[in-house]
């Protein structure tokens, strides 16, 4: 449960042998037309907005009197992990499932609410009820072994002796069917050297390694920088001199790794260095050139300082983790990496090969790299199968969309994911125009888009989204050309960037939850489109049909 959102700790639901227990509201819940006295009758003040704690209470009650809607089954709860408020009173709760006191992956689920209370639906991936045992056939101790046995994603010595912590029995109703499962965390490296926390989950009956799931994000994938030019920093006096510390945005600080990688050692133990600051006698900051160790940092300040700004000034959102505390970036991680990645709290950018690709630090990569900050924050989708591709997808459309509202002259708005420090071909590694032009992300859904790997299933999201946003045909933006066209042979005429962006927004932080698969997506986008335009809206007819054309139907 997310303390910061100051829920009471009695918001649970708990649904068991005995019937249904609901916590009580901590006061009257507004619109309930109960507890009114007669002085209340009378009064013309209009009636309070309810506390977070009353909105938690209500989606409780809510889901109490309507089991149905709630898959619900005898020994389950549900605790409430946040809330939103739209400006009618309608109202959306997201809560977790637990399941005979059992974390239940793929469980959690959004309730919607009338300003009066009433049921208006439940966002969830959950098919049916759960019945199922909770006593695992299965030791703990040889589902470790089971998830520690060789396989691809566990080939680094580390990863055989880093057991995080002790596996833990949960419910995995990520699948087609519910079981029992043993989550095995450990830590390591992959191959490339991005540092690796993997949950693997081990079937509590079989022994069967059932998936695992790679917590670490990739990209695949006044300062002078590299790829934006001449740009304006937000630093901090420090005694006599500046540091990238952005106290505009939350304090995020920039800071320089020396080429030096995290250990498996401080992944365990919380002992990872942050790197080390940069500072300057004066406020100027880099020279244009990779030579000087201060130019990528400048990038990284200004791609974190305009995703800052992005969320906030065009999706209301108050920083990355929604509280306005701003993310660090750590540059020049290891040698010859190339890849850049989110660990959860803080971003982290190789300097690339020096032949191939330069360092990590565009604009579209920052913005990449913090929305899954956001996408942990809130749907948590996944990283695998169909959510997985989702997932990858949400930061794609974010940090193109970042890319546009920094609307840099040196790195103008387009949908070519990390062209910036593409030396060889100046492509990035993915289109969103046209997924399949890298060679493995599909432009159009079909049943093996769950099996391929996340980075290449999010083709189909990428490509929807650019279809709603820019339509299909051939165009030139940001000085490239792009070219769209559609998998059934329709036409489509977008209905323009700000109004595609704010729908998956909305969708992602209202619909979306941790196993939304591209169907589910398909309902909550046109949801979010019918809340924010209308029903019978063009936009809401227009995401009906962008998805129709990359086959989500």
């Amino acid at each position: 449960m997310r303390t910061s959102l100051g829920l009471a700790a009695a918001s649970v639901l708990v649904l068991g042998t005995l019937g249904v227990q609901v916590a009580p509201a901590t006061s009257a819940v507004a619109g309930s037309g109960t507890g009114r006295t007669a002085s209340s009758a009378v009064t013309t003040k209009a009636p309070a907005r309810p506390t977070v704690d009353q909105v938690a209470a209500r989606a409780l009650r809510a889901l109490a009197t309507h089991p149905v809607a709630a898959r619900a089954s005898v020994e389950q709860e549900f605790t409430p992990t946040a809330t939103a408020t739209d400006a009618d009173g309608t109202t959306h709760v997201r809560l977790q499932r637990t399941y005979r006191g059992l974390p239940v992956l793929g469980g959690d689920l959004v309730v919607h609410q009338a300003s009066n209370a009433s049921l208006e639906g439940v966002s969830q991936t959950l098919a049916a009820p759960l019945s199922l045992s909770a006593e695992p056939a299965l030791a703990a101790t040889r589902a470790l072994a089971r998830a520690l046995a060789p396989a691809r994603a566990t080939r680094s010595i580390d990863h055989l002796r880093a057991a995080q912590q002790a596996p833990r029995l949960v419910v995995d109703a990520l699948g087609a069917t519910p079981r029992l499962a043993w989550e095995v965390q450990t830590r390591g490296r992959q191959a490339d050297g991005t540092p690796s926390r993997l949950a693997t989950y081990v079937d509590a009956r079989t022994g069967t390694v059932l998936r695992r799931i790679e917590s670490i994000h990739t990209a695949d994938g006044q300062g002078t920088s590299l790829y934006s030019g001449t740009v304006p920093l937000s630093v901090t006096l420090s005694g006599s001199s500046y540091t990238l510390t952005d106290a505009a945005h939350g304090n995020a600080k920039t800071t320089d790794m020396q080429n030096k990688q995290d250990s498996t050692v401080c992944q365990l133990f919380g002992s990872c260095t942050n790197g080390v600051a940069y500072t300057s006698a004066d406020n100027l900051f880099g020279t244009g050139s990779n030579a000087n160790r201060e130019t990528a940092a400048v990038d990284a300040h200004y791609g974190g300082a305009m995703t800052f700004d992005y969320y906030k000034n065009v999706l209301g959102r108050n920083g990355i983790f929604g509280n306005g505390v701003g993310a660090p970036s750590r540059v020049h991680y290891g040698r010859n990496y190339v890849n850049a990645f989110w660990d959860g709290a803080k971003m982290t950018y190789g300097d690339g090969d020096g032949k191939s690709y330069g360092p990590l630090v565009s604009l579209d990569v920052a913005g990449h790299e913090m929305s899954h900050g956001v996408t942990e924050n809130t749907a948590n989708l996944t990283y695998s199968g169909e959510s997985g591709g989702l997932n990858e997808a949400t930061s794609d459309i974010f940090g193109t969309m970042v890319e546009f509202y920094a609307n840099n002259p040196n790195d103008p708005g387009d949908y070519y994911i990390g062209e910036e420090f593409d030396l060889a071909k100046g492509v990035g590694f993915r289109r969103m125009d046209n997924p399949i032009s890298d060679g493995s992300s599909p432009n159009c859904y079909s049943t093996n888009t769950k099996n391929l790997d996340v980075h290449y299933s999010s083709g189909v999201a990428n490509h929807f989204f650019y279809l709603l946003a820019e339509g299909s045909g051939t165009k030139t933006i940001g000085g490239k050309v792009h070219s769209s066209t559609t998998c059934n042979g329709s036409t489509i005429a977008g209905i323009g960037r700000d109004a595609a962006q704010k729908i998956w927004f909305r969708a992602l932080t209202t619909y979306f939850t941790s196993g939304t698969t591209y169907a589910q997506a398909r309902t909550g986008t046109i949801s979010a489109a019918r809340d924010l335009f209308g029903a019978g809206s063009t936009q809401e007819a227009t995401v009906a049909a962008a998805w129709s054309a990359v086959s989500v139907n």
